[in-house]
């Protein structure tokens, strides 16, 4: 019984310092103005990101070898930071046209460093396609979801350790791993459809077309067939079920 009320003491003591830790990393962002828990500054993030993506660009096959296609997809990205309140953000931008062409994506990391894939650059039919997708991207960086996520998985770390040393069994562990890993993916699923909103804003501002989004969304609904997995279980909302959001995005937005 001591053993029990030690391990449960511990396991509380644990969970707490995850909980402090977690709200003292509170920052306001300096375009939203919104208050979040954010694991790195904006200068961290900034580093994160140029140190991370010459390996990240080797891992997807490279640069693509077009001088034309990758001076378009800047050409494109910086039409969108000249246009809008991401241009005047303290982020470093880059756009990456990757040589992969058999994976269909775009990501970005944090700090601005934003990658497409040739496999999905090649489904597009219209520069307004291009841009969504990569006001989108932009949309990640300027909210920090990167820097969310890892002070969310650091949370949940944190509590999964306390759940092991109070249950004292690797069982209970595993179920409170398993919980965290579904917080996690459901603020995910948040915030693709937060970047999908800045998406369409950062479309509409640069003078493209909102609807180009919807069309993103049917391509990507296309191309991912019957391999998709269930929206429950993926971190991206299926696409058919984000173009009614963009649908009220773009009312919101145009004028």
């Amino acid at each position: 019984m001591n053993n029990f009320k030690g391990r449960i003491a511990i396991a509380i003591v644990i969970a707490l310092i995850g909980v402090v830790t977690y709200f003292s990393k509170t920052e306001t962002n300096p375009i939203t103005g919104e208050k979040q828990r954010v694991s790195l500054s904006v200068e961290q993030e900034i580093a994160l990101g140029l140190q991370s993506a010459p390996e990240l660009i080797q891992e997807m096959g490279g640069e693509a070898r077009d001088s034309k296609l990758n001076a378009y997809i800047d050409k494109v990205g910086n039409n969108i930071l000249s246009r809008t309140e991401a241009g005047k953000s303290p982020f470093q931008f880059e756009f990456y046209l990757l040589a992969d062409n058999k994976t269909v994506n775009a990501f970005a990391l944090p700090g601005g460093q934003v990658f497409i894939t040739a496999g999905l650059y090649n489904l597009l039919k219209s520069e307004d396609q291009l841009a969504g997708i990569l006001g989108h991207e932009i949309g990640h960086v300027i909210n920090r979801h990167g820097s969310e996520h890892m002070a969310k998985a650091e949370l949940t770390q944190q509590l999964v350790l306390a759940t092991q040393v109070g249950s004292g069994g690797y069982d209970q562990g595993m179920i409170a791993q398993y919980v965290g890993q579904m917080v996690n993916l459901k603020y995910g699923r948040a915030d693709e459809i937060e970047s999908d909103e800045y998406g369409v804003k950062y479309l509409i501002e640069s003078g493209y077309q909102p609807e180009a989004m919807i069309e993103v969304m049917e391509i990507l609904n296309e191309a991912s067939g019957k391999q998709r997995q269930p929206e429950f279980l993926s971190s991206h909302p299926n696409p058919e079920n984000r173009i009614q959001k963009i649908k009220e995005y773009i009312a919101k937005y145009k004028k």
